[in-house]
């Protein structure tokens, strides 16, 4: 599966597009803050080939990767001989990103110790190879980025206050897929055509009426969610339209809200009264057995005991879908 795509047209989205462009432009340190999925890495990666140091290289590492005791050997590496296994002189990061970017991603993982190297490094931009002793000037800049709130825990001594203001030199928060109205759908349909063309998939489209759900939905895991469950519902689905069920948690809490579609027969003959309930039945009935199924359609089927496609098209007829066997929460 590929890296989800930079895509949208949410007034959210648009301002966060105006800014990179900006940003691109500037070249000094940049933290990029947003929740997991959110497109920390890919938002790096646009302002590095937007800007001025595009023909360099673009280097990312995520910090929570570092041992601790190999974090200066790692940023700025070493000369043989310099430690036990130090069998070769070694080249760090910052000398690989050299004239283009260092990507710092989960920067809040770093260490205390790694902590101080790094902010020490981006005082004066020299740095010095473990055991060597000619120190260089860095030609590099550096992007990091984080999914944990570090004004909280610079507040609470995990992480340095004064390193934190040396990264974020300039700030770029990414907003999270919920606060991007209409982009879950669009990005849905980008994943499904994605997907399409890189696999053998049956479903030729994306049934986009049973996608009413996605702008009250939380995503948790933003885009990178919404990614994954589109791979997944297109890889296993066996029909020709990908209908998407309404995650469980979601059909739980509008069925506590007040029910606008009860009837007032007075005046109504008995034959239109008669379906009228007898829709009302089926739609209440089909949310609860989704419910008690999980979203998951084989399960509905077989608790109704009913054929899974007869099934699936009654839940499409009341907006529920009637997509492929898979729990969506």
């Amino acid at each position: 599966m590929e890296r989800f795509s930079l895509a949208g047209s949410s007034p959210a989205f648009l301002r966060t597009l105006g800014l990179i462009a900006k940003l691109a432009r500037i070249d000094v340190p940049l933290l990029i803050e947003g929740e997991t999925g959110t497109g920390k890495e890919l938002a790096a990666r646009a302002i590095h080939y937007q800007g001025a140091r595009s023909e360099g290289p673009f280097v990312p590492v995520n910090c929570g990767a570092f041992p601790d005791t190999l974090v200066e050997s790692e940023l700025f590496g070493h000369v043989r001989g310099s430690f036990t296994d130090a069998r070769n002189d070694r080249v760090g990061l910052v000398e690989a990103a050299r004239g283009g970017t260092l990507f710092l991603d989960e920067v809040d993982a770093l260490s205390p110790k790694a902590q101080v190297t790094l902010l020490r490094f981006l005082q004066d931009s020299h740095y010095r190879p473990v055991g060597g002793r000619v120190e260089h000037k860095a030609d590099v800049r550096v992007i990091a980025a984080s999914n944990a709130p570090l004004d909280g825990l610079a507040e609470s001594g995990q992480f340095r206050m004064d390193l934190l203001f040396r990264l974020r030199v300039m700030s770029l928060r990414l907003p999270p897929l919920r606060e991007r109205e209409g982009d879950a759908l669009l990005l849905a349909r980008l994943f499904f055509s994605r997907c399409r063309s890189d696999h053998a998939c049956a479903p030729r489209e994306l049934d986009t009426a049973s996608c009413d759900w996605f702008d009250r939905y939380h995503w948790p895991g933003n885009v990178r969610e919404l990614e994954a469950l589109i791979y997944r519902e297109t890889l296993i689905a066996d029909q020709a339209v990908l209908c998407l069920s309404e995650p469980a948690a979601l059909a739980r809490e509008r069925r506590k809200r007040p029910d606008r579609r009860s009837q007032d027969f007075d005046g109504v003959e008995l034959v239109e009264a008669k379906a009228r309930m007898v829709q009302e039945f089926e739609r209440s009935y089909l949310h609860r057995l989704m419910d008690k199924a999980e979203g998951n359609v084989t399960r509905a089927a077989l608790l109704a005991g009913k054929e899974r496609r007869a099934l699936g098209k009654l839940l499409k007829k009341y907006g529920m879908g009637g997509g492929d066997p898979s729990k969506l929460s």
